[in-house]
């Protein structure tokens, strides 16, 4: 009789659990390729269609003066010019390159830096209230003093993006260590985890959404960093990069080539995001069962 009882009853648990094991069970299936196109691609172009139209209506209708906003062919004859002459990529990369180096070499001062502050309480006492001011101070401000220091060079233009981003990838790694329930560091003790080990195995992947967040804005302080250190240090020893390129219209009083400027600006910091942060970023969501995979 009770092993009729038993039966039943090991019958409905393993029913709840296989119940359970569905409810946290994450769906995957790959979207076919229609759906991506539509999904996807195709609202962020039916956005830039619909400025695109805008803006040539302002034009179209005499809105404001064509010195004071130039018609989007005028934007696409400048972009044209600087193709046919071969100087269109090198400019980019000039930018691209210098931002990318800045900012790896932010996070190998940042990242260290997080960690000390977050779990030493006396360094956070005396150091976090600074790291908190720096993030808030703008970039722009550091380029005077970086231009004594160093001079018209590449020196310059690091230290600017050094200043403006570590405070950011510093302060993002605090806050995600904050978020880690304190029993989840204390299981990684008992476990024998400590010290570099700890932090390598336990508290840099719970953190790793703080993280990544920090690191996001950590980019954009780079690159606003880096251009408003070209606009204002233009030399010819620094070659010609994006911000420069934006100075250089407003000196010759280029319009179409003012817009161009800002336009590769804004592609490129949503070029970066799109290709390197965005995919990290779904990929540790993943991991966590907190998106679907498509």
């Amino acid at each position: 009789m009770a092993s009729t009882e038993t039966k039943p009853k090991t019958d409905d648990l393993a029913g709840l659990e296989a119940g359970l094991d569905a409810l946290d069970a994450v769906h995957t299936h790959r979207a076919p390729l229609r759906e991506v196109l539509v999904k996807k691609v195709l609202p962020p172009f039916t956005a830039i269609g619909l400025v695109l139209l805008v803006w040539q209506a302002l034009v179209s209708l005499k809105v404001t003066d064509e010195t004071k906003l130039p018609a989007p062919s005028a934007v696409w004859d400048s972009l044209t010019q600087m193709w046919l002459g071969g100087t269109l990529l090198d400019v980019i990369w000039t930018s691209v390159s210098r931002g990318l180096l800045g900012f790896l070499l932010a996070l190998a001062i940042g990242t260290p830096l997080g960690l000390l502050v977050a779990r030493v309480r006396f360094v956070r006492a005396a150091i976090g209230p600074i790291l908190q001011g720096l993030q808030s101070l703008p970039s722009v401000a550091w380029v005077p003093p970086a231009v004594l220091w160093f001079g018209l060079n590449d020196a310059m233009m690091y230290t600017v993006i050094l200043l403006g981003a570590v405070p950011s990838i510093a302060n993002g790694l605090v806050a995600g260590i904050d978020q880690i329930p304190p029993l989840h560091l204390r299981a990684g003790r008992t476990l024998g985890a400590t010290g570099l080990t700890g932090a390598r195995h336990i508290v840099m992947p719970a953190a790793l959404p703080g993280y990544l967040a920090g690191l996001k804005q950590g980019w954009a302080f780079s690159w606003r960093s880096l251009m408003a250190a070209e606009i204002i240090a233009s030399s010819p020893d620094l070659g010609l990069g994006l911000g420069q390129l934006l100075e250089n219209g407003r000196n010759n009083i280029d319009l179409p080539g003012v817009f161009l400027a800002i336009t590769l600006i804004l592609v490129v910091g949503i070029a970066i995001d799109l290709l390197i942060f965005s995919p990290a970023e779904r990929h540790v969501l993943r991991n966590r069962g907190l998106l679907v995979k498509n």
